[in-house]
């Protein structure tokens, strides 16, 4: 879609007023925000005194919703309310449902973003806050639109979308400044993976190179190890975990702990009483696992980001031994098997000194401050690249005698600094021809149907030229957000149009972005719950002693169907909580509770569904006693 400049909001109009700014990293697993003070980078901390919280988002029974660590260990309890891993579906527009509702990424994104501008309201006060987010180099397009949407959705001014390891070198080169080196920024975080070739020299810093993956990351070790586990659990049970989504959401949190403990120890014991129930008992998991296995487990992927390396070594014009430094950042960094394959590359060890959860967030605090001017005086100054080549359609010759349409002709090539104005001369096709179809792509294959559509837009008033074809100069303006402006011009006439390229998905209006943010701020301030029913909720409890004839019974109000689902699902917790207890009488009776509420919330039949949870409270009350 083409969109011309939108109307500037009030914030960024107001340009003399104070306006507290920020850096953010929104990771896949792990976000933090950070504030520069007296020349220095510092982390902002929640109410807690967490540094950095999970990216995880819940929707409890009550309709609260809930970021960080509580969030992530309601991952087991209560799996279709909870959501993890975000980041890797940011630029898609498919909604993500969650506790009976379907929010897009970006929308989801902006309740963790909303998080973090609470510990920064906190900090400032009220009023408006800029915000610079860091997303991986390699981010396409609409996945950097994405990111910058949930920034707005979540209350900040977003002006300055940067790269992950750009942003953790410029933490490293702030302290640094008086030091000449060549040093390669290794990004291996929870969901992607970037690697840059970055370059200082007299306090500026240049970033040379960039290559990275967006699907490569610790999550993929962690199912790695939830597969390693499932198949152990096939080959001694004769049972598949991994179709349970209550048990597969059990073996991802676990390998999550195994993953981390084999960072420091040779093996890991695996001990879980109850991960699923077949035939009406329970089946549990009982497994040792070794730093070799886990290894060979994820041996493809960490090759993968060896590639990568050697890429934008290449891309750079350097060889391993003209390297300084390496610098490892994101928590999948502790394995130490990287720093091992990082040895055998380069001939020495990674810097230690740098922290690789923290870096990327003190980098755009950082990269904040250089926006404002409070680090004017430093010396430093810091030069991006694009990550993709950007250009257009047109003819180009294939294996027959004829030019075919869909060629493609880069214009800006991946891995030119930015900002960056570039004018290429193309032809009209044929003689007589009025009008040309300008189609922007990004990419890097030889032929646009692999690359991606940015967008489109028709150049017309052409002269109709019947002796030769008319020149038409194509301009492509590429600034430090990523933000591409095309112009194009008929060179005769000197018609010319330009447009500022939106993502070719189709970008929100106004209208649908309003209508986002106020569903967001409703459901993070709790309005779309029923208060009423949250009153009863209270009144709940799991049991009540009648003092008459000393029996035990469920007080339960008359439940319409939305609350006999949040009463089932209150009921599957507590079975739940019971089924992890050691006594296996407990286990089996539990067992049958969960599989029966499971049942009953998975099928529409409000009978049914009310008979369970008759029934699943009469063996609560028998197990609780």
């Amino acid at each position: 879609m083409i969109m011309t400049n939108s109307e500037p909001t009030n914030a960024s109009r107001n340009e003399s007023a104070f306006r507290p700014i920020v850096g953010i990293d929104l990771g896949t697993t792990n976000s933090a925000v950070a504030f520069l003070r007296n020349g220095q980078p510092y982390i902002i901390p929640s109410a807690n005194n967490e540094r950095i919280i999970p990216s995880v988002i819940l929707i409890d029974p009550g309709g609260k919703v809930i970021v960080g660590e509580d969030a992530r260990s309601s991952l087991v309890a209560m799996p279709d309310r909870t959501i993890a891993a975000v980041k890797r579906r940011m630029g898609s527009d498919e909604t993500i449902p969650i506790a009976g509702q379907k929010l897009l990424p970006q929308e989801l994104s902006a309740l963790i973003l909303k998080e973090l501008k609470s510990y920064v309201d906190e900090l400032y006060g009220e009023g408006d806050k800029e915000a610079i987010i860091t997303v991986p180099a390699y981010f396409t397009d609409s996945q950097r639109r994405a990111t910058k949407e949930a920034g707005e959705l979540a209350g900040f001014v977003v002006e300055r979308i940067i790269n992950e390891p750009t942003a953790a070198a410029l933490a490293f080169g702030l302290d640094h400044l008086d030091e000449d080196r060549t040093f390669l920024v290794y990004d291996l975080g929870g969901g992607t993976f970037d690697v840059s070739v970055v370059e200082m020299m007299g306090g500026l810093l240049e970033v040379k190179a960039s290559t990275g993956n967006n699907m490569l990351g610790g999550e993929d070790f962690d199912w790695a190890l939830v597969d390693f586990l499932a198949e152990h659990m096939i080959g001694t049970q004769g049972v598949d975990p991994r179709e349970d989504i209550r048990a597969r959401a059990l073996l991802k949190d676990e390998a999550e702990k195994v993953k981390k403990q084999l960072s420091s120890a040779r093996s890991v014991s695996v001990a879980l009483p109850l991960v699923t129930v077949k035939d009406n008992l329970p089946v549990g998991l009982t497994v040792e696992v070794s730093r070799e296995q886990f290894v060979k487990l994820i041996e493809d992927k960490l090759n993968e980001t060896i590639a990568c390396v050697q890429t934008v070594l290449r891309e750079a014009e350097l060889k391993p031994q003209d390297i300084d430094e390496v610098l490892l950042v994101g928590g999948s960094t502790r394995i130490p098997r990287i720093h091992e394959i990082i040895a055998e590359v380069f001939g020495k060890l990674p810097r230690t000194d740098v922290n690789p959860d923290e870096a990327v967030a003190l980098g755009a605090a950082v990269q904040a401050g250089l926006k404002s001017g409070a680090l004017s005086n430093s010396g430093l100054v810091a030069t991006d690249v694009a990550p993709y080549s950007m250009g257009i359609a047109v003819l180009k010759e294939g294996r027959g005698l004829r030019p075919k349409p869909g060629g493609f002709a880069p214009i800006i090539e991946r891995n030119t600094t930015i900002p960056v104005t570039r004018t290429e001369t193309f032809y009209t096709t044929a003689p007589g021809q009025t009008a040309v179809e300008i189609k922007v792509y990004q990419g890097e294959h030889e032929w646009v149907k692999s690359n991606h559509l940015l967008g489109e837009f028709l150049l017309d008033g052409i002269p109709e030229n019947l002796n030769e074809q008319e020149k038409v100069e194509v301009t492509f303006r590429y600034n430090l957000n990523g933000i591409l402006e095309v112009a194009a011009k008929c060179v005769s006439t000197d018609k010319e149009m330009n447009v500022t390229m939106q993502d070719g998905l189709d970008r929100h209006s106004r209208n649908a972005f309003q209508e986002s943010a106020e569903r967001l701020e409703s459901l993070w301030n709790g309005v779309e719950a029923d208060d009423d029913w949250e009153d009863e909720w209270d009144e709940l409890t799991p049991l009540d002693l009648d003092e008459d004839d000393g029996d035990v019974e469920y007080v339960q109000p008359d439940l319409d169907d939305k609350q006999m689902r949040l009463e089932a699902e209150r009921l599957l917790v507590r079975a739940r909580e019971l089924a992890d207890t050691s006594d296996e009488a407990f286990r089996s009776e539990a067992g049958k509770v969960i599989l029966l509420l499971q049942d009953a919330l998975a099928d529409s039949d409000t009978e049914q569904l009310r008979q369970a949870i008759d029934d699943a409270a009469d063996l609560m009350i028998e197990l609780e006693l």
